[in-house]
C-alpha cells in the first residue's frame, strides 16, 4: 500500500504531465499544480525543490520507458554487427510511439506533455528535456553517423535534430481529436509511415 508522502509525489507529477503538457511550462503556475494536486508548495518543495525540478523529474518519468526500450534495441542490434540506417531509425522511433501512445488514458497525456516540452519555446526549457532525455540518444547519433559513411556528420546530426521534431510532433498530434471526427490513424500504421519518410530522408536527402 503506498504512503501518504508518495501519494502526493505520484499526484504532483501526474498533474504536472497534464498542466504542463496543456499550458507549457511558463503558462502553468506551480499554484495551479498543487490546486489540481490537492497539495500545497511546501509539498513542491519537499518532493523536488522547485518547479523546475518538478519538470525534471516529470520528463525524467515519462521518458524512462521510452529510453529503456531505445537502449534495449541498440544494445541488441549493436551485438550481432553494425546496425544500418533504418533498423537504428526503427528502433528509435517505434519505442517513441508504442509505448507513448498505448499507454492508454494516460498516453494521451504523456505524449501531449512530451512533445510540448520539447517544442517549448524557451530555449532553457528546451535544455533541460535534452539533459534528461538521456544518454541513449547521443549512441543513437553516432551509430547513424557510422552507417551513413558517405554523408557529413553534421548533415546526419541535422537529419537526428529533425527526426526527434518530427517525433515530438507526432506524440503530441497523434492523440488529438482529428477534424471532422476522422478516424485516429493507428500507431502502427503511424509508425511505418514515419519510419519510410525518415528512412528516404536520411538515405536520399543527407547522401544526394
Amino acid at each position: 500500500m503506498e504512503t501518504p508522502v508518495e501519494s502526493t509525489r505520484e499526484r504532483l507529477l501526474n498533474v504536472a504531465e497534464q498542466r504542463f503538457g496543456e499550458g507549457g511550462y511558463e503558462g502553468t503556475s506551480l499554484r495551479a499544480i498543487t490546486v489540481a494536486a490537492a497539495a500545497n508548495i511546501a509539498a513542491v518543495n519537499y518532493h523536488f525543490g522547485s518547479k523546475e525540478a518538478l519538470l525534471r523529474a516529470a520528463v525524467a518519468r515519462a521518458m524512462a520507458p521510452v529510453n529503456t526500450e531505445r537502449r534495449r534495441r541498440l544494445d541488441q542490434l549493436e551485438a550481432i554487427g553494425t546496425p544500418s540506417a533504418e533498423q537504428l531509425i526503427r528502433a528509435f522511433v517505434e519505442p517513441g510511439l508504442d509505448l507513448v501512445l498505448r499507454r492508454g488514458e494516460r498516453g494521451a497525456v504523456v505524449a501531449r506533455f512530451i512533445g510540448r516540452i520539447a517544442f517549448d519555446p524557451s530555449q532553457r526549457i528546451r535544455e533541460l528535456y535534452v539533459a534528461e532525455s538521456d544518454p541513449i540518444e547521443a549512441r543513437y547519433l553516432a551509430a547513424l553517423r557510422t552507417a551513413l559513411p558517405h554523408a557529413a556528420s553534421e548533415a546526419v546530426a541535422f537529419g537526428y535534430v529533425n527526426m526527434l521534431g518530427l517525433l515530438a510532433l507526432h506524440q503530441s498530434q497523434a492523440l488529438t481529436p482529428a477534424p471532422g471526427g476522422a478516424e485516429l490513424e493507428d500507431p502502427g500504421k503511424l509508425a511505418e509511415n514515419l519510419i519510410a519518410f525518415l528512412v528516404a530522408a536520411f538515405d536520399r536527402g543527407l547522401r544526394g
